[in-house]
């Protein structure tokens, strides 16, 4: 098993913004940071982290809240759950004495990416605002956001730079009716000049990164945030994740036969092994790297799932919308076609970028192309559930609420477990180093 499910003890504190399904959240707890409070808005993501464990708390409570009060055995125990509009959280002051390690949360991405209206800050929707408001009233050490690489087009970058100098100083806030381009000049000054109060300042800085690099197996190209308040000199760079994974150690897997040889009993995998090949890029040297975890691998089971393979979804189950060998969610979906511009999964590549849609989203982000060309007589299939949240790198006892949209929804917008954990692993490791902790 790999160190991602090894949860840590939680002997330091987070706060979760805009949770969703709890893929980030799950990551910052993985890694040892125990939930002083998560907010989420959407009724199916709530009802999810619910099914999970985590209990209902009143935004206008300002107790300190206190662990363990849940159901026992689920993987949300203990969280205390705020839900509704964030907007609608009068205030965190209340969190200050608790000095809250970590702020995590991927603000609403809409008025960022490509399948959204493009607003940047003009937009209703854009969240930032909210979470440098949390950061004012909280003051936590250390701040983790993810969000789609829309915020790298040249067209937002002007927004973006402001995005990061806004957080690097978000005791300054905005006067009455400035615009942002007013109240980015004034942070340009104080930051050139240097004289703001290190422990009202943060050292900010954002990694493009692409999920399959760090072991998720999905194409999935994002950007991640991270905050550090500058009192406590900490030293990021000897910390920040490196890629681990790579295509060049797929392919070169492929070439000398490892991969396929973790294969060896499926039906047909010769045939299979043949087209795949046919299509490959030569072998490269090796580059120290992991493979590429691919779609096949998911499957069969990776890091906590290991062992564990997903049975076969029969034609009859994908039919009739049946649920294999009673496994939550591994339900067959009829109706997956192939066209031009909607091309399918291939289960010897990482998938494809699981999006927030339902199961016919445009590019064919959950229809999988099988190792058998007569399956259902196209030799396609919807992608089950189970098998995205595998991509997603949720564990199998992670419980998703509502229809198959809803769900799919909610995985769609998540953070992939995996990929969080090994950014919150690395910012416990930082703070620690930081703090003298061992």
């Amino acid at each position: 098993m790999s160190d991602q499910g090894k949860r840590k003890p939680t002997d330091r504190t987070s706060v979760e913004l805009f949770a969703g399904g709890g893929g980030l959240a799950m990551a910052v707890h993985n890694a040892g940071f125990r939930p002083l409070l998560v907010n989420e808005f959407a009724t199916r993501a709530l009802e999810t982290l619910i099914e999970n464990g985590a209990t209902r708390r009143d935004p206008e409570d300002t107790s300190m809240p206190e662990p363990g009060r849940g159901r026992p055995g689920l993987r949300a125990a203990g969280w205390p759950l705020v839900p509704g509009d964030v907007r609608g959280i009068p205030s965190f002051e209340f969190l200050r004495d608790a000095e809250v390690d970590i702020l995590a949360g991927g603000p609403p991405c809409q008025p960022f990416s490509l399948g959204g209206v493009a607003k940047g800050d003009e937009d209703e929707r854009n969240m930032f605002p909210e979470m440098f408001r949390a950061i004012r009233e909280m003051r936590p050490k250390a701040v983790i956001c993810e969000n789609v690489r829309g915020l790298l087009r040249r067209t937002f970058e002007p927004y973006f730079e402001y995005i990061k100098r806004e957080m690097s100083l978000p005791f300054v806030q905005r006067a009455q009716g400035a615009t942002w381009e007013d109240h980015d000049e004034v942070l340009r000054k104080l930051l050139e000049g240097g004289s703001v109060d290190p422990s009202e300042r943060y050292d900010v800085v954002h990694i493009p990164v692409n999920a399959a690099d760090y072991g998720v197996p999905q194409i999935r190209q994002r950007v991640i945030i991270v905050a550090f308040r500058a009192d406590l000199n900490v030293k990021w760079e000897n910390h920040k994740p490196e890629p681990e994974y790579s295509e060049a150690a797929l392919v070169h897997s492929m070439h000398d036969g490892t991969y396929w040889k973790r294969y060896g009993d499926v039906p047909g995998i010769d045939v299979v092994r043949e087209r795949v090949m046919t299509n490959l890029p030569p072998a490269s040297l090796p580059d120290d790297k992991k493979p590429w975890r691919t779609l096949r691998d998911a499957i069969a089971g990776i890091d906590e799932n290991e062992g564990r393979p997903l049975p076969p979804v029969p034609v009859d189950a994908v039919r009739k919308k049946l649920v294999v060998d009673d496994i939550p969610d591994h339900k067959g979906w009829p109706g997956a076609r192939v066209y031009t511009g909607h091309t399918p999964n291939e289960l010897d590549r990482p998938a494809k970028t699981v999006k927030a849609g339902v199961h016919g989203v445009p590019g064919g982000e959950s229809v999988m192309r099988l190792d058998d060309p007569t399956f259902d007589g196209s030799g396609y299939r919807y992608m089950t559930v189970r098998e995205t949240a595998r991509v997603m790198t949720f564990p199998d006892d992670w419980v998703l609420a509502g229809p198959r949209g809803e769900m799919m929804r909610q995985l769609g917008n998540a953070v992939p477990v995996r990929l969080g954990e090994v950014f919150a692993n690395a910012v416990r490791a930082a703070l620690d180093d930081a703090e003298g902790r061992e």
